[in-house]
Parts: structure tokens; sequence; C-alpha cells
């Protein structure tokens, strides 16, 4: 497989710019495919385009000239949007990216899955966990219009990695992916007791990433070399609260199975497929700061 070139759509936000110039600097050359006006000045090139029509899609992409996609650009939050609107960003967008990837001979496809594939954030019902760490097998309940939309692309991801002569797909599971300086307000010197963040974290089984940790483990997702499609799990290797893990585990999750080790703040998600197949591990923690 060789790769030179590397397409991202909504390179114009926080983690598709942090992508683009993760690949800029790793000596690969780039092409930001985004709606509306340029707002970052890494890329080689820059491409204008509606990612939910089909035909712009395809056109960009095949005039970027790109060996691979990471596509990021999709409505990030289902809060600003109809719920038909937020579900119609995630699905339609991805199978444009997929089908013109696929007929351009694309050597591999990375996609932007996120925790709310289970069922997380914006549903009224409690995240289903079964088993402790979670892994890329763990059940997957959605049910609000953002998760079953991520749900979808994953599923996208499936039936094309079914097909012959296509690109590999990978789909990345992502937290909410925080700035070093939004660690910083959000996380250091604030109450992260489990009494305080209980609420709020229990949903996303207090996980969080740093954004150069997502921009890495997209450009492994390129260069690795794997079949088909696979899903990965792209979280912090803590939690985001001061607590214990087995405590966590125990007060927050208490139906749930314990598999594997929870030792010290260790994530209730486990990267060890990211490690395993991508060579990825995440370097950063908010306890850095």
């Amino acid at each position: 497989m060789s790769i030179d070139r590397v397409a991202v759509t909504g390179g114009n936000g926080k983690i598709g710019e942090a992508i683009l110039r993760e690949f800029a600097d790793a000596g690969y050359e780039t092409v930001d495919i985004a709606r509306g006006k340029r707002r970052e000045e890494v890329a080689d090139g820059y491409r204008t385009t509606d990612l939910l029509d089909a035909g712009e899609t395809y056109g960009s992409l095949a005039a970027s000239d790109a060996d691979a996609v990471v596509h990021m650009g999709t409505i990030p939050w289902p809060r600003t949007h109809p719920e038909h609107v937020t579900f119609e960003s995630n699905a339609m967008s991805t199978y444009h990216v997929l089908e013109a990837a696929t007929e351009l001979g694309l050597e591999a496809v990375v996609l932007p899955s996120s925790i709310n594939v289970m069922g997380a954030d914006y549903q009224e019902a409690p995240t289903d966990v079964r088993y402790l760490p979670v892994d890329e097998d763990h059940p997957l309940t959605p049910r609000d219009p953002y998760a079953l939309g991520k749900r979808t692309t994953e599923v996208l991801g499936d039936g094309f990695g079914r097909r012959s002569g296509t690109p590999q797909v990978a789909s990345l599971r992502y937290p909410w992916v925080p700035s070093g300086e939004q660690i910083r307000e959000q996380f250091a010197g604030t109450d992260r007791s489990l009494d305080a963040v209980r609420g709020t974290g229990r949903a996303t089984l207090f996980s969080y990433l740093h954004v150069a940790d997502a921009a890495t483990i997209a450009r492994r997702a390129v260069e690795a070399d794997f079949d088909g499609h696979e899903p990965f799990w792209a979280v912090a290797a803590d939690t985001n609260v001061d607590a214990p893990s087995e405590r966590v585990a125990a007060e927050c999750y208490p139906d749930a199975e314990v598999r594997g080790s929870l030792d010290g703040h260790a994530s209730l998600i486990s990267t060890e497929k990211a490690r395993e197949v991508l060579g990825w591990a995440p370097e950063h923690s908010w306890r850095d700061h």
C-alpha cells in the first residue's frame, strides 16, 4: 500500500485541522474538503464541497488525487439541528465518501464514529454497560438520531468492507476530544471527585481523548494494513475522574461484569485492539496539566 496524499473532510474543524497537521508533519501531502470558506492554513489544497451531494463529493475527492481519505465532515452533536438533519449528515455523507473512495480506488478510508454508537450522551435511557472494560465486541444500543447515525456509519463500513477491491475502512470511536486549553479549563483545577462528575460522566464512561491523540490514531488507521472494516475505540488511557476505576465501576455500573484490570485510574474502555492492529496508544492525560 502506497499513500502519499491524504484528503481530510471537515478540515476546518478542531479535530479535522489537527489531523491535517498530523499528516503534514509526517510528510504527507494533504487536501481539505469542507463546506464554506477555508479556515485552516495547513493543507496543501482546499476544495469547497457539500458532502451531502454525491456528485460534489466524488468530484472533489477525484480532483484531490488523494490515496486515502479521513472523513470528519459531519455534524459533531445533535442539539443544534433537527433530528433528521443530524442523522443525514452522518449517514449520507459517509455513504458518499465510501462510494467515491471505492470507485476511485483509494487505499484507505477512516470514518468518524463515536462513543455515542453505544447510546450515550443524548438519550434519556442510561448507557447500557454489560461488562468492563468495554471493547469493540460490546453490544450497541443507540436510540437518538446522533447515535443512530454513528451506528449507521459503522454498518456502512461493514458493508463496503465486504466488497472485493474496496479500501480498508476504519471507524474511530471518539469520546469528547478537547484541546490542551480545553482540558485545562474543564479538568485541571476543578473538582474531579466522583460525586462531582458522576452525573455527567456516567453516560460516556468518564472518557475523553486529547486532540493530539485523536489525530495520531487517524494517521495510524490510514497507515495500518488490515482487510475490510474494523472499528476501534479511541480514548485516553485514564478516566476523567479522580476516583479509582474499581470504585467508579462498582458505584456507577454495579451490574456490569468486570472482565479485565481496572487498576488505578485506568480507562473503562479498552484500546487494546488499536494497540495491536494500529500500533497506537494514547500519550496525553489531563493529569499532566
